[in-house]
């Protein structure tokens, strides 16, 4: 645990649910841990006792991306965790992969709609059906234009064309829309709708006043901060500022709520976890400001700076795009000047 982490309460210690299997977090809330094949190789997914047009079940909060270890996972839920009661719903907090890839099976399997917000429905079956960020021609021009020359990463980039819809094959064909503001009744209990940027297009964290519990998806994590990215398809976006404004909204909340993470351990602490968000991405720009007043960088000159160990590519996507984020902030801001050189890379100068 590092020193950040001892800031924080983790009522559960090292508890966590086994593989297949699910621990109750508070009454009619379960936790379920899958697998990732990834550098971040689990993400928390979460059954709510419900009920609808008087059937008892339960509703789901986010799927695991599609592969069949994911899907054997499930199945053992299905089989010794569900007491008799079926799925009625699911519900998706953002359109990464992690998140909607079984979406569509789950769905199909128990006849249960699909609750999202309309931003990241839309965006899930755009890149269900091509690629989104993810990879690509346009991906590998885009981190071409913020300096990245490595012709290895390079070509696995723009091989990766079927990289979202290898894990989200399907979207379901209708959904019910998450709207910010809006309060969605599971089961005994209201849970509000907080909508949040910066990280996906529309991402909805969900908030239960009667038993302290925020459902934060990927907005707020407990070891880590979320990625926050510049990708192809809004090459001029400013989301940092959208997820530091985003976090901001969690600040009237209790202090005492048991924020139940996508990934990490549940935690409380929430007040605390926002100044150290803060805090962290406050260092990172003054870092970025540093090198840019030395000499115009690049996004990849900027990666050494903020990542200090080795990336493949796919980390390098996300750091890259992290670094581009963290320019973009302070270029939003009038405290950096953009300039694209003649071999057409986008440098950016501390101003005057």
């Amino acid at each position: 645990m590092n020193l950040l982490e001892q800031e924080l309460d983790y009522p559960f210690g090292a508890q966590m649910p086994d593989s297949g299997s699910t621990l109750e977090v508070a009454p009619g809330v379960r936790w379920i841990r899958m697998a990732l094949p990834f550098a971040l190789d689990h993400i928390n997914l979460w059954l709510l006792a419900d009920e609808i047009d008087g059937v008892a079940g339960w509703t789901v909060v986010d799927c695991c991306i599609s592969r069949e270890e994911a899907k054997a996972q499930w199945e053992a839920i299905f089989a010794h965790e569900l007491q008799g009661r079926p799925i009625l719903r699911v519900l998706v907090t953002h359109m990464h992969p992690d998140h909607i890839g079984l979406a569509h099976w789950l769905c199909e399997r128990w006849k249960a709609p699909l609750w999202i917000s309309a931003t990241d429905y839309y965006a899930a079956r755009l890149g269900s059906q091509s690629t989104t960020g993810f990879g690509g021609p346009d991906s590998a021009d885009f981190f071409v234009a913020h300096g990245l020359s490595d012709e290895g990463k390079l070509a696995e980039i723009r091989g990766r064309t079927s990289y979202y819809p290898s894990m989200v094959p399907a979207v379901p064909r209708r959904f019910h829309r998450l709207m910010d503001g809006a309060t969605v009744r599971i089961g005994a209990h209201d849970w509000q709708c907080i909508s949040g940027y910066g990280h996906a297009p529309e991402h909805m964290a969900l908030y239960s006043p009667a038993q302290g519990l925020l459902l934060g998806g990927d907005m707020m994590l407990p070891r880590i901060s979320t990625n926050v990215s510049v990708f192809d398809q809004e090459p001029e976006s400013n989301p940092l500022q959208l997820f530091l404004d985003s976090i901001d909204r969690f600040q009237a909340l209790p202090a005492d709520t048991l924020t139940l993470p996508s990934h990490g351990k549940p935690f409380r602490g929430l007040h605390t976890r926002i100044r150290q968000l803060h805090e962290h991405h406050r260092d990172r720009l003054a870092e970025v400001l540093v090198a840019c007043q030395a000499q115009p960088c690049s996004g990849a000159d900027i990666l050494p700076i903020m990542f200090k160990r080795p990336l493949d590519a796919h980390q390098t996507t996300f750091a890259l795009g992290e670094a581009v984020a963290h320019l973009h902030a302070l270029w939003f801001k009038g405290q950096l000047q953009r300039r694209r050189d003649a071999d057409g890379v986008y440098r950016f100068l501390a101003t005057a």
